[in-house]
């Protein structure tokens, strides 16, 4: 008996030209990040974690940087847990009548009124920085999520002409986290396998000078290669288009800032809109005359299809439906430390996040090459030299 065929997957094999451009997975994370910062409901932010961390799951390569998720979801929780630190030591704005316990209070000067160290500690008060510190890992969670799945180099095929020197400085910066990640497991991998101890503070210190000799190399060989391609020459332009290319920009730029200031308040929801889109519109036409002076060309330029419009469209769709929620639900998404009370789930904006669902179905699998890759990186960095005479790993 022939077997039967087997299920068609939702969604195709990444390949070069079915790949998702990376500034629809940024588009993403951004967006879920922005419903992150309008909320302080821990179930809430819980829920796009695990959103988060489904889509990572489903869709992240095999790539040594794709594995930085995990160091922003514990610097997530470093984060919470300096919070609370510095809440129970130094105290809380919140006041509250549950007392946990009485610190020693240290006396301090007139000039320092308003600040206090040790003292009543309550319960209203670590439940306030327990929501604030949560907030503030969701976000950094959320960012994770995007290094994980795009690699930040990949945003410079998508930035328009007039930001690609910005852009390079920026993606060099935020490179830095998947690169370090990368370093370290390579070198903790190496130290297991010379019979030395890979965990602990001493372990640190000791891995800690070969990651700063990594960075410090691969900083130099950067700055060989963007002076070898003639990085930061332009072209000639003339002074009016300079000109009008700073006024539009500026211009636009204030426009959309005041604009999203008043969709977001509550007495400016009449002039919000007009102004917000008069301000893209200029801030476009400068980057477009601005993008004239840029003499680079793209190789393979990453194209927007209908799954990276769904992706991107997601998290906007995210953002936009917490912010409405802020609207019809504020008490539901702001839950009160004073008086104490269990958060509870709302509906509708629990429905919100399932949204930012989407990316894991619709965005394309990944391919056999990317894993085969990840499979060798691993592979190379099992096959290091463990000579116990060297001091440092040697490739």
């Amino acid at each position: 008996m022939a077997a039967p065929p087997p299920a068609r997957m939702s969604a195709p094999r990444a390949t070069r030209t079915t790949a998702l451009p990376a500034g629809a997975w940024w588009l993403w994370a951004l967006g879920l990040a922005a419903a992150a910062s309008r909320t302080t409901d821990p179930l809430l932010l819980g829920l796009l974690v695990g959103v988060a961390g489904y889509v990572v799951a489903a869709r992240r390569t095999e790539a040594p940087w794709a594995r930085s998720y995990g160091a922003f979801v514990k610097l997530g929780l470093v984060v919470i847990a300096v919070r609370l630190v510095f809440a129970f030591f130094l105290g809380s704005p919140i006041p509250g009548t549950h007392t946990l316990v009485t610190l020693p209070e240290v006396p301090l000067p007139d000039w320092a009124k308003g600040v206090r160290i040790g003292g009543r500690v309550t319960a209203e008060g670590m439940v306030f920085a327990l929501y604030d510190g949560l907030k503030l890992a969701t976000l950094l969670i959320c960012v994770g999520a995007a290094n994980a799945l795009a690699h930040p180099a990949r945003l410079l095929k998508s930035l328009p002409g007039a930001l690609y020197e910005v852009g390079v400085a920026v993606v060099v910066a935020m490179t830095f986290a998947p690169n370090l990640v990368a370093d370290v497991q390579r070198l903790r991998a190496a130290r297991r396998l010379r019979g030395r101890p890979d965990r602990g503070v001493a372990a640190l210190f000791q891995v800690g000078m070969p990651v700063l000799e990594g960075a410090l190399e691969r900083s130099v060989a950067l700055a060989a290669a963007m002076d070898a391609r003639g990085y930061g020459r332009s072209a000639d332009v003339p002074r009016a288009v300079r000109h009008t290319t700073s006024v539009l920009t500026l211009g636009g730029l204030l426009g959309v800032c005041a604009g999203t200031y008043g969709l977001l308040g509550e007495a400016g929801g009449g002039y919000g809109l007009p102004l917000l889109l008069a301000g893209l519109a200029a801030a476009l036409g400068g980057l477009w005359l601005g993008g004239r002076r840029s003499v680079r060309s793209r190789y393979r330029p990453e194209r927007w299809g209908v799954r990276a419009w769904l992706v991107a469209g997601s998290g906007i769709a995210v953002a936009a439906l917490m912010i409405w929620a802020n609207a019809y639900a504020p008490g539901a998404l702001h839950p009160p430390a004073v008086p104490l009370t269990a958060p509870v789930l709302p509906l509708w904006p629990a429905v919100s996040v399932l949204v930012g669902l989407l990316p894991a179905f619709v965005a394309p699998l990944p391919s056999s090459g990317d894993r085969a890759e990840g499979t060798a990186s691993r592979g190379r960095g099992r096959a290091v030299d463990v000579d116990p005479r060297a001091k440092e790993p040697t490739p």
